[in-house]
């Protein structure tokens, strides 16, 4: 079936929809990743967006239930250059257009993603539509005006909380969209966890007694959670605090510093970042499009990683506190596992007396 993707800024993409065949509107964004689709799909950070692979061919591995990173797919749509009818893999449970259509999410294929990738990347991420039907210019606008993502955070948390046993650290973690690997990560170091809302107050989470907490990643702009902020201001001092990519900018903003939205954001697997202690450069997978910035950055706190490209801020130390955050994806699902020692420096943190 013929279908469209229309930009905020009128641009048109004539394409061919698959997956679940109903009208969707969210932030378009690209990923430069050339596997993990699936990782993808079901990331919480991308809750509200729809997602643009850069890799031309997607869903040739097909889809299978152990690399799920949340219980169900999070993006708004799926957008690819050719989607693979007949995957070939042994892992393979499912192909791409029966997954999406299974959790009515909509695609679109046979567009050129690289002149939509190129304009993100010149004119920013910016909102779009993909729809079947002919619409309306009242019928665009009244639909993109109506459309935030400022509620993304509360949709993906966990409502309850959860316990995961272990024999090693108690790590209290508030929930902000979690991805299963990081879960995994400190299963895998023995760890305890008890998982949070990201709504949890400060009190509760302190009355678990844990040895150190864990803020996790998540969709959107963290100032839009300003009272979870206020939470992690209570926190400090109280315990050791790790947190990585939502989490790090909360820890952040609770700390006094600043935030700002990038252009068109990192995603991807592929991208590299200095560990300024070790002098040493690791390729990291990415998805945020938020960043600490550099101008208002606490004066106790220093920065442990750089990124490689533009210069931004993927890791910082507080010189008092036990705080230790990180921007990027250890864990990463996609992604290379350069970076997955850092899980063993959040234990190293939250082990010191």
């Amino acid at each position: 079936m013929k279908a469209r993707l229309i930009l905020e800024n009128g641009t048109v993409f004539h394409g061919r929809a698959f997956g679940y065949l109903k009208e969707t509107v969210g932030e378009v964004v690209f990923n430069t990743g050339m596997t993990g689709y699936q990782e993808v799909l079901t990331d919480p950070s991308y809750y509200g967006q729809i997602v643009t692979m850069t890799y031309p061919l997607i869903g040739n591995y097909g889809i299978n239930l152990d690399d799920m990173q949340s219980k169900e797919v999070k993006v708004r749509g799926f957008i690819v250059r050719e989607k693979c009818n007949n995957p070939s893999n042994w892992r393979c449970e499912f192909e791409l257009d029966t997954y999406l259509k299974e959790n009515r999410i909509l695609g679109l294929e046979g567009i050129d993603t690289r002149a939509l990738t190129k304009i993100i990347r010149n004119h920013g991420t910016m909102k779009g539509i993909i729809t079947v039907r002919d619409l309306t210019d009242s019928q665009i606008k009244l639909q993109l005006d109506s459309f935030n993502n400022t509620t993304a955070v509360k949709e993906v948390t966990t409502k309850e909380v959860k316990v995961i046993e272990g024999e090693g650290l108690h790590i209290a973690i508030m929930d902000f969209g979690i991805k299963n690997n990081i879960i995994n990560s400190f299963r895998e170091r023995g760890c305890k966890m008890t998982i949070f809302p990201a709504t949890a107050k400060a009190e509760e989470i302190l009355s678990v007694n844990p040895h150190g907490i864990f803020l996790s990643n998540g969709p959107g702009d963290p100032k839009d959670i300003q009272d979870s902020i206020n939470e992690i201001k209570k926190l400090i001092g109280q315990k050791p605090i790790t947190g990585i990519c939502l989490g790090h900018q909360l820890i952040a903003l609770a700390l006094g510093g600043n935030t700002e939205k990038l252009k068109f954001g990192h995603r991807g697997a592929n991208h590299p970042v200095k560990d300024i202690a070790k002098n040493r450069i690791m390729i990291t997978s990415q998805n945020h499009g938020y960043v600490v910035t550099k101008e208002g950055l606490p004066e106790n706190v220093d920065v442990t990683h750089i990124n490689m490209n533009d210069d931004t801020i993927e890791g910082m130390k507080h010189k008092e506190n036990k705080i230790y955050s990180i921007q990027f994806h250890p864990e990463a699902c996609p992604g290379p596992y350069d970076t997955d020692g850092i899980f063993d420096e959040f234990v190293e943190v939250m082990n010191i007396k």
